[in-house]
């Protein structure tokens, strides 16, 4: 009976795996293909389509800016949270739980919500259209990951180690270097991986507070949809595919191997 509960559990696991995935995977063999229109099944097989992307001025401006602001945002992200997160897990005082939902919260506030916000508040700022901005706001939006990762980790490393290293007379930012930080790496890593991805990832709060000069990949997949779809565009969204899942995979082992 458990044996048969175990098959039906991977069936299910399976099939929503498909499902979910074969809509976004569909999209990589139509970027090979040798007509000029999207096709599927493709036809023939060319790499001429990732050479036109890789070639294209416009296109290599918009990845430079994704990777700036992804790389930017995955370095401002893990500061902050692992900052956060090690204050929250730390220390037992009052409204903790309203701090931490503050935290999470743009996880769930809808995407609409928060770039009408954002650019109300950068526009007095002076923020809009420039690639500091998109750093601030992808920073909100990557924080969260950042908390969560650091936090299983924290709670998970031997609660004893720092009491220790600071009674034989350590200072606090020694013992953060060479005791809490080495526990906590594994969810660190994770997270920073996890900021890069949402920010490399990134569309709605980007769409409101970048211009032609800042314009990010994604943006420029959807302006492609819109006016020009062609397998240029399957190829763009075939790396972005690739990097999201390079991340994640790396994300996994290094988990696995700090395990």
């Amino acid at each position: 009976m458990d044996k048969l509960r175990r098959i039906l559990f991977w069936i299910i696991v399976g099939a929503t795996a498909i499902f979910l995935l074969v809509p976004t995977l569909i999209i990589v063999p139509m970027s090979f293909t040798t007509t000029a229109a999207l096709e599927f099944p493709p036809v023939g097989f060319t790499l001429d389509w990732y050479a036109k992307v890789l070639g294209a001025p416009d296109w290599q401006a918009a990845l430079v800016n994704s990777l700036m602001v992804a790389i930017a945002t995955a370095i401002f992200a893990t500061v902050i949270g692992t900052a956060a997160a090690l204050a929250l897990h730390a220390h037992e005082f009052r409204g903790k739980a309203i701090i931490l939902g503050l935290l999470l919260s743009p996880m769930v506030t809808p995407l609409i919500v928060l770039a009408v916000g954002m650019y109300m508040v950068f526009a007095g700022w002076g923020l809009v259209a420039t690639r500091l901005g998109l750093v601030f706001a992808h920073t909100v939006l990557a924080v969260p990951f950042v908390v969560v990762s650091v936090l299983a980790s924290a709670k998970m490393m031997n609660q004893s180690l720092v009491p220790a290293s600071l009674g034989l007379g350590a200072s606090r930012w020694f013992t953060f270097r060479r005791v809490t930080l080495p526990l906590i790496m594994p969810g660190v890593l994770s997270g920073a991986v996890f900021a890069f991805i949402t920010s490399w990832d990134e569309i709605v709060v980007s769409m409101f507070l970048a211009d032609i000069q800042t314009r990010t990949v994604p943006i420029m997949i959807w302006q492609q949809v819109r006016t020009n779809l062609d397998p240029a565009t399957a190829a763009v969204a075939a790396i972005l595919i690739f990097i999201s899942a390079t991340g994640v995979v790396l994300s996994y082992k290094i988990r696995e191997a700090r395990s």
